[in-house]
């Protein structure tokens, strides 16, 4: 590993900038994957809380309710998941060029988590 305090050659600070786009990329992927788990989950779970005149009540063990909170709990577990990993990651470049940008990805992934975990609490609460 280069020591941080010699400046980079360009070719190395080019290998650099290459590797931290594709973690952007794999952090944005994450976050498209947990906002479809989320969204399809809290969907599924007011969809399903609609009064049809008739309908029997349900006594499955795993109803509308539960599935929308359990795909709700994916999306948040796999967007821990890739920001731990993503973290880990920006660390690691981070000793070799400190002079990297912050990661906008990273604020948009948080933002989904906060929407995530409001979710979660609603659909928990049945609100």
């Amino acid at each position: 590993m280069p020591d941080p305090a010699t400046p980079l050659d360009i070719a190395t600070k080019l290998a650099i900038e290459r590797t931290r786009v594709a973690y952007e990329r794999t952090i944005m992927a994450s976050t498209r994957t947990a906002t479809s788990l989320i969204t399809f989950g809290f969907t599924v779970q007011k969809f399903f809380q609609f009064d049809i005149p008739g309908k029997a009540d349900s006594t499955h063990w795993v109803g509308p309710h539960e599935f929308g909170v359990l795909m709700i709990l994916m999306g948040l577990v796999s967007l821990l998941f890739g920001w731990l990993e993503y973290s880990r990651d920006i660390k690691a470049i981070r000793k070799v060029d400190p002079t990297l940008p912050r990661s906008t990805a990273g604020i948009v992934a948080a933002m989904l988590a906060i929407l995530g975990l409001l979710l979660l609490i609603l659909s928990a609460f049945r609100i």
